[in-house]
């Protein structure tokens, strides 16, 4: 088996690892939600030696993942561990999660998922970072995107860019404050949130 490789991912890593870098300096444990084919996993524990970074997927993705850690043998990446929406999640200690490209391919129903576990999950002043394409006000904000939607419903009609406003109420019923909302290369943003020291997980 070949390692899967996602030419997107090598364009967005540098722009998304500046601001880990400055958003994750005092975080130490980090649950990545999606990992796909593993590179951003390999390339921001390199980059941010004192995270340990573990990756997780759904089980058909682990394989691909494990290609590049073993490549890679990093002592901060852990074997990838299998995440999946649809099924009880791991029990796995993180004071962030990082998620890039995904809440559009997850039907709407997992992305609510996801916001559930967090809000059972994510502890005291923990942070969640997502990058991807979204819309604002109902509306596409860029020809591109639109076009990208298109082929995502065409290939499966439950995946589709999401909205940040039901995005972000998703993020407030489980406890996650906007911190941060920024633009990205190719119409791609980068949210992030944090629960209130105030709460528990």
């Amino acid at each position: 088996m070949d390692k899967p490789h996602a030419p997107a991912t090598d364009r967005n890593s540098e722009p998304i690892l500046e601001i880990l870098r400055e958003r994750f300096a005092d975080r130490h444990e980090v649950l990545e939600i999606g990992s796909g084919t593993g590179q951003h996993a390999v390339y921001f524990a390199s980059a941010l030696p004192w995270l340990r970074w573990q990756a997780s997927d759904v089980a058909a993705n682990l394989p691909g993942i494990r290609l590049w850690l073993d490549e890679a043998s990093l002592a901060n990446t852990p074997p990838p561990v299998e995440v999946d929406m649809r099924k009880p999640w791991p029990d796995i200690p993180f004071d962030a999660v990082f998620s890039a490209n995904t809440l559009h391919i997850m039907g709407w129903p997992e992305v609510q998922q996801l916001f559930a576990e967090l809000a059972r999950r994510m502890p005291a002043g923990g942070l969640l970072m997502v990058y991807g394409p979204f819309n604002y006000g109902g509306q596409f904000t860029s020809d591109s995107n639109a076009r990208f939607d298109t082929s995502l419903r065409a290939g499966n009609p439950a995946s589709g860019l999401r909205g940040f406003e039901e995005v972000n109420a998703l993020a407030a019923s489980a406890g996650l404050a906007l911190l941060g909302d920024r633009a990205m290369p190719a119409n791609n943003r980068c949210l992030i949130w944090q629960r209130s020291a105030a709460q528990r997980g």
